[in-house]
């Protein structure tokens, strides 16, 4: 049976940005650039991937429901707050589900979606029928900063972070040790360059603002190379060197 073609749009400048506008027109679906949208544009889904800047991130939403249809199925990432709360800045929140991924999009098998409380679920099942559609597992979790596994892996890379603060170990030496006690595929400061050092801050401040609890609080290294723009192997730098 034919897959039926859908029309989406990406807003936001978060890294699944770019591979989700390949993947929808390599798959056949249509992606509406934000400049050709008008006012009731009937779209399938709108995506918004802003991670960092949240004052950015509710601009985003608040626009995009201030052109969409009021039935379109909103997905947001939430890796720094709660779909709840971004669900919380629009007048139909009932359509908003968010979602986490932490890795590159081509990587990525498992996309892991949270909705708000105010979510409907129908919507729940629209987002995981569009995830699967673009041959992802879909995992339904409950709404919490950051999800499951980004959580995670950002207090693994935290710690680290702290560690090679407190000169306990080069870096390299840091990543070989988790390699080896743990079989990660990586070490978690090259994880955290492969994810880009600006995700992990989002995840870790998002956590700390919400928590309050001093687990949570992200290492000063960590805020000063996202202010350095050391974000890892998209900027070329980040705990380690990259050739641009």
């Amino acid at each position: 049976m034919k897959t039926k073609t859908l029309i989406g749009a990406i807003v936001g400048r978060g890294p699944l940005s770019a591979p989700l506008v390949k993947q929808m027109k390599t798959l056949g679906h249509t992606v509406i650039d934000n400049g050709e949208w008008q006012q009731g544009s009937h779209l399938d889904f709108v995506v918004e991937t802003t991670n960092v800047n949240m004052e950015e991130k509710k601009k985003n939403l608040i626009k995009i429901e201030n052109i969409i249809s009021e039935k379109t199925l909103i997905l947001s990432t939430c890796l720094r707050i709660t779909a709840t709360e971004a669900a919380s800045w629009l007048k139909h929140p009932e359509r908003l589900v968010g979602f986490a991924a932490f890795s590159t999009w081509e990587e990525t098998n498992l996309i892991e979606i949270a909705p708000a409380l105010q979510t409907d679920f129908d919507y729940v099942i629209k987002a995981k029928n569009i995830f699967q559609m673009m041959g992802k597992e879909v995992e339904v979790v409950e709404d919490g900063v950051g999800c499951v596994f980004p959580r995670i892996l950002s207090l693994i890379i935290n710690e680290a972070a702290f560690a090679l603060t407190e000169k306990i170990a080069t870096p390299e030496h840091i990543d070989k040790a988790m390699k080896k006690g743990t079989n990660y595929p990586m070490g978690p400061l090259a994880w955290a360059d492969h994810v880009g050092i600006d995700e992990i801050y989002a995840v870790l401040s998002g956590l700390y603002k919400e928590m309050g609890e001093e687990r949570y609080r992200p290492a000063p290294m960590l805020r000063k190379m996202v202010y350095a723009g050391w974000l890892g192997k998209k900027s070329g730098r980040g705990f380690y060197l990259y050739e641009s």
